[in-house]
């Protein structure tokens, strides 16, 4: 039986810092970025890795990827302690880190991937054969001859995804992937994930503040606060956790008073009540029925169902486990 692809039990990570008291004094003073943190992860899960500013999700990144030593607990990323084994993790892993790049900026985008398939060791035609499949899925070949300070933060995107993945990782760690991309391009780089999973069966773990990341890519989320899990599960289960409701949108016939539907409350009116916002509890009423309910009183041209908003769910997730 394989070892998951990972693995962390009561991991911690300290921080000594020193803080100037006085003109002549520094107070040396203990900051715990990961405090207990147990998780795992099996091949070929894709996995949201959330949580404010200064929660630990960087701190943890570095860790599974033996760019910091844990202050106690273990940690096994596909199978291997990170830190002392950092050259043969190397090439069982991919990382995006969306503010740094691994590309080099005056060269060609194809001359990054001919160097990091050197530093890799892959054989000519394997990488080759790689980086022309990558190419042709991430829409590349215009500017594979571009020097990579000439591309567009999009493009550029794309190449970075392309060179984690050159060297057909078990594992992808993406931090922040998309921040600045506009909506098109955060699009196609999120099919593009879903199906390198579909295709090779590799593992993801997405640390990202943008939920549109999490809901298209994601099956299961670990919430983070203050280096604590702080929730393991879907983002259903998340919504429910902290009670938040979904919303019935629904466009109507002919302009109506405002509804009241038993199971629902009327959260907004809309175009002198053309169209009206009813928010309910998943888990104690279905959208079926507050329509139901809604049709009763009014005829329904139109209607759509509103998630609740995922930094909404976490905020509110935080708020509830400091009360």
């Amino acid at each position: 039986m394989s070892a998951p692809a990972l693995e962390v039990q009561d991991l911690v990570r300290e921080y000594v810092l020193r803080v100037r008291r006085g003109r002549f004094r520094r107070q040396r003073r203990v900051v715990r970025a990961v405090d207990g943190l147990s998780l795992r992860v099996e091949r070929g899960e894709s996995v949201g890795f959330i949580g404010a500013n200064g929660a630990g999700k960087s701190t943890t990144v570095k860790l599974l990827t033996g760019i910091l030593v844990p202050t106690s607990g273990t940690v096994r990323t596909c199978g291997l302690d990170p830190a002392p084994n950092r050259r043969d993790l190397a090439r069982r892993i991919g990382v995006v880190f969306g503010q740094r790049s691994q590309l080099w900026w005056d060269l060609p985008l194809a001359e990054s991937f001919r160097l990091l398939a050197a530093i890799h060791g892959l054989p000519g035609a394997r990488w080759r054969a790689r980086r022309d499949e990558l190419a042709d899925r991430l829409d590349m070949d215009a500017f594979l001859g571009t020097p990579v300070r000439q591309l567009s933060l999009g493009q550029r995107m794309r190449g970075e995804v392309a060179a984690a993945l050159l060297h057909s990782p078990e594992l992808l760690l993406l931090d922040e992937p998309t921040i600045g991309l506009d909506v098109l391009s955060s699009e196609r780089l999120r099919r593009f994930l879903r199906s390198e999973r579909e295709a090779h069966g590799t593992t993801l773990l997405l640390t990202t503040h943008d939920m549109g990341d999490v809901q298209r890519l994601c099956d299961r989320v670990l919430v983070v606060d203050s280096g604590r899990l702080a929730y393991d599960g879907d983002l259903p289960g998340l919504a429910r956790r902290v009670g938040a409701r979904r919303v019935l949108v629904v466009d109507l016939r002919e302009p109506v008073p405002p509804l009241h539907v038993p199971g629902a409350d009327l959260v907004a009116v809309e175009a002198e009540g053309l169209r009206q916002r009813l928010a309910f509890d998943p888990t104690a009423t279905t959208a079926a029925e507050v329509l139901a309910g809604v049709s009763r009183l009014a005829e329904v041209r139109d209607l759509s169902v509103e998630e609740p908003d995922v930094a909404d769910v976490v905020r509110q997730l935080y708020a509830s486990a400091r009360r």
